[in-house]
Protein backbone atom coordinates (compact mmCIF):
# COMPACT_ATOMS: atom_id res chain seq x y z
CA UNK A 1 0.00 0.00 0.00
CA UNK A 2 1.41 3.37 -0.96
CA UNK A 3 1.37 6.27 1.44
CA UNK A 4 -0.73 9.26 0.40
CA UNK A 5 1.02 12.47 -0.60
CA UNK A 6 0.34 15.27 1.85
CA UNK A 7 -1.31 18.46 0.61
CA UNK A 8 1.68 20.51 1.84
CA UNK A 9 4.05 18.50 -0.38
CA UNK A 10 1.77 19.00 -3.39
CA UNK A 11 1.55 22.75 -2.73
CA UNK A 12 5.30 22.90 -2.15
CA UNK A 13 5.90 21.23 -5.53
CA UNK A 14 3.45 23.56 -7.29
CA UNK A 15 5.11 26.59 -5.71
CA UNK A 16 8.57 25.45 -6.79
CA UNK A 17 7.25 24.70 -10.28
CA UNK A 18 5.73 28.19 -10.63
CA UNK A 19 8.90 29.81 -9.29
CA UNK A 20 11.14 27.83 -11.65
CA UNK A 21 8.92 28.76 -14.62
CA UNK A 22 10.27 32.32 -14.49
CA UNK A 23 13.85 31.08 -14.80
CA UNK A 24 13.06 28.40 -17.38
CA UNK A 25 11.38 31.07 -19.49
CA UNK A 26 14.52 33.25 -19.35
CA UNK A 27 16.95 30.60 -20.61
CA UNK A 28 15.84 30.23 -24.28
CA UNK A 29 16.16 33.97 -24.97
CA UNK A 30 19.66 33.96 -23.58
CA UNK A 31 20.57 31.08 -25.88
CA UNK A 32 18.86 32.27 -29.08
CA UNK A 33 20.19 35.83 -28.78
CA UNK A 34 23.54 34.89 -27.28
CA UNK A 35 25.51 37.63 -29.04
CA UNK A 36 22.99 40.32 -28.10
CA UNK A 37 22.93 39.25 -24.47
CA UNK A 38 26.73 39.11 -24.31
CA UNK A 39 26.82 42.63 -25.76
CA UNK A 40 24.32 43.85 -23.12
CA UNK A 41 26.53 42.41 -20.38
CA UNK A 42 29.62 44.01 -21.94
CA UNK A 43 27.68 47.27 -22.17
CA UNK A 44 27.61 47.35 -18.37
CA UNK A 45 31.39 47.71 -18.31
CA UNK A 46 32.29 44.02 -18.13
CA UNK A 47 35.08 43.00 -20.56
CA UNK A 48 33.82 41.10 -23.63
CA UNK A 49 35.51 37.72 -22.94
CA UNK A 50 34.28 37.78 -19.34
CA UNK A 51 30.79 38.81 -20.50
CA UNK A 52 30.63 35.73 -22.74
CA UNK A 53 31.83 33.48 -19.93
CA UNK A 54 29.30 34.98 -17.51
CA UNK A 55 26.49 34.43 -20.00
CA UNK A 56 27.45 30.78 -20.45
CA UNK A 57 27.54 30.39 -16.66
CA UNK A 58 24.16 32.14 -16.34
CA UNK A 59 22.55 29.78 -18.85
CA UNK A 60 23.97 26.70 -17.09
CA UNK A 61 22.92 28.01 -13.67
CA UNK A 62 19.40 28.82 -14.91
CA UNK A 63 18.95 25.32 -16.34
CA UNK A 64 20.57 23.38 -13.49
CA UNK A 65 19.02 25.53 -10.77
CA UNK A 66 15.53 25.20 -12.24
CA UNK A 67 15.81 21.42 -12.63
CA UNK A 68 17.15 20.97 -9.10
CA UNK A 69 14.54 23.32 -7.65
CA UNK A 70 11.66 21.39 -9.16
CA UNK A 71 12.79 17.80 -9.66
CA UNK A 72 16.20 17.41 -8.11
CA UNK A 73 17.29 15.73 -4.98
CA UNK A 74 18.39 19.04 -3.54
CA UNK A 75 15.88 21.87 -3.59
CA UNK A 76 18.18 24.02 -1.49
CA UNK A 77 21.02 23.74 -4.01
CA UNK A 78 18.68 24.60 -6.90
CA UNK A 79 17.30 27.69 -5.16
CA UNK A 80 20.82 28.72 -4.12
CA UNK A 81 22.08 28.48 -7.70
CA UNK A 82 19.20 30.64 -8.88
CA UNK A 83 20.02 33.19 -6.17
CA UNK A 84 23.64 33.25 -7.35
CA UNK A 85 22.30 34.19 -10.77
CA UNK A 86 19.56 36.60 -9.68
CA UNK A 87 21.25 38.81 -7.07
CA UNK A 88 24.11 40.08 -9.27
CA UNK A 89 21.80 40.29 -12.29
CA UNK A 90 19.44 42.52 -10.32
CA UNK A 91 22.24 44.74 -9.07
CA UNK A 92 23.96 45.05 -12.46
CA UNK A 93 20.95 45.49 -14.73
CA UNK A 94 18.20 47.09 -12.66
CA UNK A 95 19.83 49.56 -10.27
CA UNK A 96 21.68 51.97 -12.60
CA UNK A 97 19.50 53.39 -13.98
CA UNK A 98 16.96 52.26 -11.41
CA UNK A 99 14.11 50.29 -13.00
CA UNK A 100 11.32 50.01 -10.44
CA UNK A 101 9.21 47.16 -11.87
CA UNK A 102 12.04 44.77 -12.85
CA UNK A 103 13.86 45.51 -9.59
CA UNK A 104 10.77 44.79 -7.48
CA UNK A 105 9.97 41.65 -9.47
CA UNK A 106 13.48 40.36 -8.91
CA UNK A 107 13.27 41.30 -5.25
CA UNK A 108 10.10 39.21 -4.97
CA UNK A 109 11.83 36.30 -6.71
CA UNK A 110 14.78 36.61 -4.34
CA UNK A 111 12.34 36.41 -1.42
CA UNK A 112 10.64 33.36 -2.90
CA UNK A 113 13.98 31.62 -3.41
CA UNK A 114 14.93 32.36 0.19
CA UNK A 115 11.63 30.81 1.29
CA UNK A 116 12.35 27.79 -0.93
CA UNK A 117 15.70 27.40 0.80
CA UNK A 118 14.38 27.77 4.33
CA UNK A 119 10.95 26.17 4.16
CA UNK A 120 10.80 23.63 1.37
CA UNK A 121 9.36 20.25 2.25
CA UNK A 122 11.06 18.66 -0.75
CA UNK A 123 14.45 17.36 0.29
CA UNK A 124 15.01 20.23 2.64
CA UNK A 125 18.01 20.47 4.93
CA UNK A 126 18.33 17.40 7.12
CA UNK A 127 16.91 17.44 10.58
CA UNK A 128 19.81 16.15 12.65
CA UNK A 129 17.59 14.98 15.50
CA UNK A 130 15.75 12.69 13.08
CA UNK A 131 19.03 11.47 11.56
CA UNK A 132 20.46 10.77 15.00
CA UNK A 133 17.29 8.94 16.03
CA UNK A 134 17.41 6.82 12.86
CA UNK A 135 21.06 5.92 13.45
CA UNK A 136 20.33 4.91 17.04
CA UNK A 137 17.33 2.86 15.90
CA UNK A 138 19.49 0.99 13.41
CA UNK A 139 21.99 0.12 16.15
CA UNK A 140 19.36 -1.40 18.41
Amino acid sequence: MSTPVSPSRVLDFLGRLCLAAVFVNAAPGKITDFAGNAARIAGKGIPEPLATLLLIAAILVLIAGSILLVFGGDTILGASLLLVFLVPTTLIFHTVPFETVPFLMNLALIGALILAITRSTANAAPNFRKLRAKSFDSIR
